[in-house]
């Protein structure tokens, strides 16, 4: 996988551009679907990453890119899940993020903003 834009909102991987958050699984490309998670926007402030969605956990490492300013919140059961599997848990801003792209058995969660 190729990143050829990488800018606040949107992402262009391998040609195919994305306007929304998505998910990386075993090189599948969705979007992220933060349908559950909203019940959450008022706690944070902002929409939450939570056990709710559909996280990818099959892989031995999962990257959260937590946005261009890496202000996305990722709920402390996300980290007690990674660690129940034996999941390597990243988190970090999306543009360092995504420079994990092809590393081996490592899934993705990608927020585009903030």
């Amino acid at each position: 996988m190729k990143v050829d834009n990488l800018q606040f909102g949107r992402i262009t991987i391998d040609g195919r551009s994305y306007n929304e958050d998505i998910v990386i699984d075993s090189g599948q490309i969705a979007l992220r679907d933060k349908t559950a998670s909203r019940k959450k926007k008022s706690v944070y402030g902002h929409t939450p990453l939570t056990l709710q969605e559909n996280i990818p956990w099959n892989c031995k490492r999962l990257v959260i890119g937590s946005g261009q300013y890496g202000s996305l919140p990722v709920e402390k059961d996300i980290h007690r899940k990674a660690a129940e599997l034996g999941v390597q848990l990243l988190i970090e801003p999306t543009p360092q993020a995504i420079q994990r792209l092809n590393e081996p058995d490592t899934n993705f969660v990608l927020h585009l903003t903030c």
